[in-house]
């Protein structure tokens, strides 16, 4: 069946949708994105998701091409018109096409580009590595330095996550100067004693929109949070660790570098922070 999307204003079939070879998304990576998962057909921390996005845009000197109603109203007619349940929509904004091919890019009045499209996946907060956990690999973290900006430079995340795949695990935690930074496509946590640990927003992370979402939902639950960086070392003999995405939701981990965290096992704190985050989550879903 074919799905249908958004591309500058148009309801398109997504085999019928076309963008500018001269976009300098494509050209460029000169563009940013957004991910909001969708449970029960409706949208989880919106809100939280479209700040961001403004965010990314105005780092990069990017016009912002839509209201936040206008969004909104996208989102919601593309999960209607998708019968969407439970997944994704996907939202992506680039420079758009002012021209010839050129590093310098345009002044601002150049029209973006506004792409978006929905993934069903439906059982999507059931997901059974919840019950089980991921297991991962470390990889130096050889990225651009505004980590911050979610732009869509994914080559080298996609890179690392063939990696952990080629050796059989889940994911891959990056290493920085001997700390690590975050994983592929979500933010890193381990757990000792009573204390969640996790770095501290910098440019050298992605300001995860789960991640305030979950420390939130943790100081509201008299959980104790530090914001600090740790080692591979040190995560390895934690108590437990996890990760937190907006696809993921809140994801234990059992195995770093083949060493088993903890007894190996799914922990209490990422099941109990990803029973209330779900919780939480549906109540103010839009």
């Amino acid at each position: 069946m074919t799905r249908t999307v958004y591309v500058n204003g148009d309801y398109l079939p997504e085999d019928q949708a076309t963008v500018s070879i001269f976009d300098r998304g494509f050209l460029m990576s000169d563009g940013v994105y957004e991910v909001v998962s969708v449970l029960d057909s409706k949208l989880l921390d919106f809100g939280g998701h479209i700040v961001r996005l403004k965010r990314s845009l105005a780092e990069l000197q990017m016009d912002n091409p839509l209201s936040d109603d206008e969004y909104l109203d996208v989102h919601r007619q593309l999960i209607e018109k998708n019968d969407i349940t439970d997944g994704l929509v996907y939202l992506q904004v680039t420079r758009g096409n002012p021209g010839d091919r050129d590093f310098a890019f345009p002044p601002a009045g150049t029209r973006p580009t506004v792409v978006m499209f929905t993934q069903s996946n439906p059982g999507l907060a059931d997901n059974p590595a919840a019950k089980t956990g991921w297991k991962i690999i470390s990889v130096e973290d050889l990225r651009w330095g505004r980590r911050d900006i979610k732009t869509v430079q994914l080559l080298y995340p996609s890179l690392a996550k063939m990696e952990a795949k080629a050796r059989g695990v889940n994911d891959a935690w990056l290493v920085e100067d001997g700390k690590v930074t975050e994983g592929t496509s979500n933010n890193a946590y381990i757990v000792k004693g009573n204390t969640i640990i996790t770095r501290a927003l910098s440019n050298d992370i992605l300001h995860g929109i789960t991640r305030a979402a979950v420390l939130r939902f943790a100081n509201e639950a008299q959980m104790k949070v530090e914001e600090r960086s740790f080692t591979i070392d040190e995560a390895q003999n934690a108590d437990e660790a996890f990760v937190t995405s907006a696809s993921a939701f809140v994801m234990p981990v059992v195995e770093i570098d083949g060493a088993a965290v903890g007894d190996g096992k799914v922990g209490a704190v990422a099941t109990r922070l990803r029973e209330i985050y779900l919780d939480e989550m549906r109540k103010a879903a839009v």
